[in-house]
């Protein structure tokens, strides 16, 4: 198996783990302040776990684009978040989960139009499973 593969699975693990842990924490609050709290912690504990692991020569290789595309991601994670913490505060974390997953197509999409990333079989019939599973569970 490949690493990056291997890293893909470990991330999902923790994915919908996230939904869950925050969820129980937004009990009494609003979506925007667990946001708050949490994005906090996110940010002291991926300076401190990911941060010692990169080579002082390597923060030379930053320059505008890599700036300028980072805090485009920034800003797409942020408004994700927003709206994923502000449906999670009321909403079922099964049908919500869901539907973010969603997601999956609109970036093999953006993959291929931005990146120029092919469409397969596979991973066309892939985004048609997961849109047929995101209609399934929304209109339930």
């Amino acid at each position: 198996m490949k690493p990056w593969i291997l890293f893909a699975v470990v991330s999902t693990f923790f994915a919908g783990a996230t939904s869950v842990l925050a969820k129980a924490g937004l009990r009494g609050i609003s979506g925007e302040l667990g946001l708050v709290v949490r994005t906090a912690f996110v940010l002291v504990l991926v300076m401190a776990l990911a941060l010692p692991s990169v080579a002082r020569q390597e923060w030379t290789l930053l320059d505008r684009r890599n700036l300028a595309w980072l805090a485009a991601s920034a800003t797409a994670t942020a408004l994700s978040w927003l709206f994923y913490y502000k449906a999670l505060r009321d909403g079922e974390v099964s049908t919500i989960a869901l539907i973010d997953k969603g997601s999956v197509i609109v970036a093999l999409v953006l993959a291929w139009l931005a990146l120029g990333e092919p469409f397969t079989i596979r991973t066309l019939a892939g985004a048609a499973l997961v849109l047929a599973g995101v209609l399934v569970i929304a209109r339930g």
